[in-house]
């Protein structure tokens, strides 16, 4: 992602704004003895919603890579949770596309810390392509991506722009962006669809979970408050409107429609996260800002309590409890 001078900009641009489960097939079926008796072999793959990225989830895991896969995200939960029943390897990374789970490298932006907002030693090597921590007899597959695709941190960085130079009126982004997301939509279903294709070819009898987006943005948008960088800055109301019912959720329809295709499993995060949104007193999401003082950034992601929601998700589906 390219970056920009300013630091409201700067957290813009790292962003990824970002149904019931379908039945399980036989190959998924036939997991569940070793949930019970062995140790599970589980990769964990997808983007900056899965690695964690922002600091209320926590240190860093690895800083070498710069992929920002960090202590509180759900994937490390989840290794807690289940200690010694599981053998997970976490791949995710901040930034990736579906691309980049099954056929690109990348290259890490790391995280974007204050008071420079672009992490130091970005960028980093390339990274391979996540599907490559997929070994033939891995038993379970869970992936969270698809929010990079339709180019959520320039989208981000747009609205929050143009909505400074409308002054909060308007719909300028939508105006900017609406008639172009239907082709990138068209576009993550076909890369969707091969990217669960590849998974399949690599491990032929692992179970695949995808995992959807988290409810950002309440139904009533007027609710966020103009201006507020601990919400979504400077995005107008329609603006937010628009993203919600022609982004956002868009794409979540996508990744279950494309799931359920394959006949894997989707977790749904929208209906068990309304209410806990950005702009909402108990969100389980941070907005732009997690703090002012000290300066901290949120990059609208899951916090603490928004990993620990997912974690509890993706394990209940996994286990199937």
């Amino acid at each position: 992602m390219p970056r920009f001078p300013s630091r409201l900009a700067v957290a813009g641009s790292a962003v990824a704004l970002t149904a019931g489960l379908i039945a399980p097939t036989a190959a998924q079926a036939a997991i569940k003895p070793a949930t019970r008796a062995g140790t599970l072999k589980w990769a964990v793959l997808g983007d900056s919603y899965t690695a964690g990225v922002i600091e209320a989830t926590g240190d860093l895991t690895d800083a070498r890579d710069g992929c920002a896969r960090t202590t509180g995200s759900y994937p490390e939960i989840i290794r807690r949770d289940l200690g010694s029943q599981v053998d997970l390897r976490n791949a995710s990374c901040s930034g990736a596309t579906t691309l980049d789970v099954y056929a690109n490298k990348l290259s890490p932006l790391g995280r974007p810390l204050p008071p420079l907002g672009t992490d130091p030693n970005a960028p980093y090597a390339p990274v391979p392509p996540q599907v490559d921590a997929v070994d033939p007899d891995t038993q379970v597959i869970t992936v969270g991506i698809g929010g990079n695709d339709l180019g959520f941190a320039g989208i981000l960085k747009d609205c929050i722009e143009l909505g400074a130079a409308r002054l909060g009126q308007g719909t300028p982004c939508k105006d900017k962006y609406d008639a172009r997301i239907p082709g990138r939509l068209n576009q993550l279903r076909t890369d969707y669809a091969t990217m669960l294709g590849a998974l399949h070819t690599q491990a032929p009898s692992a179970r695949v979970v995808t995992v959807g987006y988290p409810h950002l943005i309440p139904e009533d948008a007027a609710r966020c408050q103009y201006g507020n960088p601990l919400q979504f800055a400077t995005f107008t109301t329609g603006d937010l409107d628009w993203a919600r019912t022609r982004v956002l959720e868009p794409l979540n329809l996508a990744i279950e429609q494309e799931t359920s295709a394959q006949q894997d499993t989707y977790v749904d995060l929208y209906p068990g996260s309304a209410g806990h949104g950005v702009c909402d007193a108990a969100h389980w999401l941070d907005g732009v800002l997690t703090d002012v003082l000290p300066l901290k950034y949120g990059l609208v992601h899951p916090n603490a309590k928004g990993q620990a929601f997912v974690a509890a998700q993706v394990e209940g589906t996994v286990l199937g409890s």
